[in-house]
């Protein structure tokens, strides 16, 4: 049965060191980005104001950005907010006129040109300092629930599979923020609640996966450290499998369906979730196997001697 199983194992440890070649170059170019495109950020950290407007019809958002552009307000950005006739403008910060006044001076202008009435429901402005802030708060909380989760598997597994599953981690959030920046996708609180939904979504996979090692490590004897991790690889990927393409669909869903509020969010996701499946596959395992992962590290401390037994206290 020991055989049968081993030869229905995927060997996706043959291709480990193309794989940690290949996330170690789309790291570097993740980072090359950082450096010459930055993040696109949203309102949410720059500052600027959002207006959230009601039309008694359907609204035109062609016809809606044309007609702010005219106005001057060509940086605005135009979305539909839940139904047709609820569209959300965001623009940024201006120094031609008081930020309390934006609201109002967009409702006139559109009422100006449409053939409907428009509502102003509702105008916030998001200060300078206060995206400074978002993003200060942003980036503490990303760094706290790394070190959160480094903590946890440090304490759970041995030191090698820790380490992988610490860089995985890293990996996928830098490959993450990495397409955001080279295709300059807005970043937004949105996006970033999604980065730290994928550090979870990631770390679990790895964990399941991880938990197979180690149980594959203590029953089977005499067998190639490569080999059982290929063992516990193919044994999880039918869950893998399904958990991921499970959460794809209903993604792809919130993509096509949801509005362009959650585009980056959905993004992000389906992105992260491409990149951790992988991850946990050929990053996570694939480095606790090239730092020497054996049978002898996986099994339990040999209990302390007792009186009586050999190297125990004597009566």
């Amino acid at each position: 049965m020991q055989i049968f199983q081993f030869t229905s194992a995927i060997n996706f440890m043959r291709l480990k060191w193309l794989a940690v070649g290949l996330s170690a170059l789309l790291m570097v170019a993740s980072v090359v980005g950082f450096a010459s495109r930055g993040i696109n950020w949203g309102l949410d950290f720059t500052g600027g104001t959002v207006i959230e407007l009601g039309f008694s019809q359907a609204a035109d958002l062609a016809d809606i950005r044309r007609t702010l552009s005219k106005a001057g307000f060509s940086d605005a950005v135009v979305q539909l907010f839940g139904t047709s006739r609820d569209v959300l403008v965001r623009i940024p910060l201006r120094d031609d006129m008081a930020q309390a006044a934006v609201g109002e001076t967009v409702v006139s202008v559109l009422n100006t040109a449409a053939e409907q009435q428009i509502t102003l429901r509702r105008a916030e402005f998001v200060g300078p300092s206060v995206g400074e802030e978002l993003k200060q708060d942003g980036g503490m909380a990303m760094l706290v629930a790394l070190l959160g989760i480094l903590l946890y598997v440090a304490m759970r597994f041995e030191w090698r599979l820790s380490v992988g599953a610490v860089a995985a981690l890293i990996h996928d959030v830098i490959l993450t923020l990495g397409l955001f920046s080279w295709l300059q996708i807005e970043f937004d609180l949105t996006v970033l609640a999604a980065i730290l939904a994928l550090i979870g979504y990631s770390i679990n996979d790895t964990i399941v996966v991880f938990d197979r090692i180690r149980e594959s490590f203590r029953k089977l004897r005499d067998t190639a450290a490569a080999d059982v991790i290929n063992f516990a690889i193919t044994s999880t990927l039918n869950r893998t499998v399904i958990t991921s393409l499970t959460t794809v669909l209903v993604l792809i869903v919130l993509f096509y369906m949801g509005g362009a509020l959650i585009h980056g969010f959905a993004t992000a996701l389906l992105f992260g979730i491409a990149v951790g499946t992988y991850s946990s596959v050929y990053v996570a395992s694939s480095i606790a196997e090239i730092l020497g992962i054996s049978r002898e590290d996986m099994l339990p401390p040999p209990p302390p001697p007792t009186e009586g037994e050999p190297g125990g206290a004597m009566l």
